[in-house]
């Protein structure tokens, strides 16, 4: 098993600052990089600081692809809560990415033949350079939630009570955090060449420590990193469990 080398920082934003800087200069040094792209709060401030950096120059999107980790199933298409809106509104709409290598999973129609284009869309050029992850209070990455195998690839997922309260705020009050979604699987992720995983804030201690600390596990999804030798975690000071 491998250790990831953690890079620990004294703010959330100081932590964001350093992921845009490192993504930037990853695609200064490799324009062509296909990229792995999560969503949620954490990265808000990561794609803002990363925007800044592009328009100062330096780096480009032009030859670059983009494979997103997971998208709600059920949601009509253009919905605010959707990861195709975030994407647009945070990364895709200010960047030279061009239309249509910015990828997201299929949700509508059959889904299980969607899953299985992903699949090939991402095998066809050779797989995912580097992989931004999140990681959940209860372990999971992308929506591999607990229970999920570690050789697991893109497929439908019934999200947890959990996940779910933990995304409400992204949806207008009174609106549902829809019950399933199409996520990346583990096995997809752990193909990546290198991975960057990202958390923010003291609610991310044991989720860290059952993903770095101890014997991999199903019950943290997490946990499988420890077998990819070559992940790197951007933390802040409060995210991080004693002893790390």
């Amino acid at each position: 098993m491998s250790s990831p080398e953690f890079r620990v920082f004294p703010t959330a934003e100081a932590t964001a600052e350093a992921v845009a800087a490192y993504l930037a200069e990853q695609l200064a040094s490799t324009p062509a990089m296909r990229l792995g792209l999560a969503t949620g709060n954490t990265f808000v401030p990561i794609y803002a600081a990363l925007v800044e950096l592009y328009k100062a120059g330096g780096f480009s999107f032009a030859r670059t692809e983009s494979f997103n980790l997971d998208e709600y199933i059920g949601l009509p298409p253009g919905h605010p809560a959707s990861f195709a809106a975030y994407m647009q509104q945070h990364l895709f709409s200010q960047v030279d990415l061009p239309e249509g290598r910015g990828h997201l999973p299929g949700v509508l129609g059959d889904v299980a033949a969607a899953c299985t284009a992903y699949e090939a869309a991402i095998s066809a050029g050779g797989g995912i350079d580097l992989q931004l992850l999140g990681i959940g209070r209860n372990g999971h990455i992308g929506f591999n939630e607990p229970g999920s195998a570690f050789d697991s690839r893109a497929r439908e997922v019934a999200l947890t009570a959990s996940t779910r309260e933990a995304n409400k705020g992204d949806f207008p009050p009174g609106e549902s955090v829809p019950p399933a979604a199409v996520t990346m699987g583990i096995g997809t992720i752990l193909e990546a060449r290198q991975i960057v995983l990202v958390a923010i804030g003291a609610s991310k201690i044991e989720a860290l420590d059952a993903a770095f600390r101890q014997a991999p596990s199903p019950d943290c999804p997490a946990s499988a990193l420890q077998a990819h030798p070559n992940v790197i975690v951007f933390a802040d000071s409060a995210a991080i469990p004693n002893g790390v």
